[in-house]
């Protein structure tokens, strides 16, 4: 099993079907690993994955509620619910 500095290189190289295996296994044997959970919710996000994202952010914030995955699940919530009105008058 892969450690999470391991699987960091791996999103960042956007090697995401690999770092979501590892990640999942990861998660099988330690549920409550929140940064576990965050790194999921961040390479979800990369995959425009945004109820994926929001779910693993939501079980990090659960274990952690001073987790960095507060700031991201704010970050997409407000995307999501952004709109342009004026781009419907075109």
């Amino acid at each position: 099993m892969s450690s999470l500095s391991e699987i960091k290189k791996l999103i960042a190289e956007e090697q995401f079907a690999e770092a979501e295996r590892q990640l999942k296994a990861l998660l099988e044997q330690r549920s409550e690993d929140g940064e576990a959970h965050f790194l999921l919710g961040n390479l979800y996000r990369k995959r425009e994955d945004w109820e994926g994202a929001l779910n693993e952010y939501q079980a990090a914030m659960d274990l952690n509620p001073e987790s960095p995955a507060r700031m991201a699940y704010d970050a997409i919530q407000e995307v999501l619910a952004f709109y342009n009105k004026d781009m419907f008058n075109q």
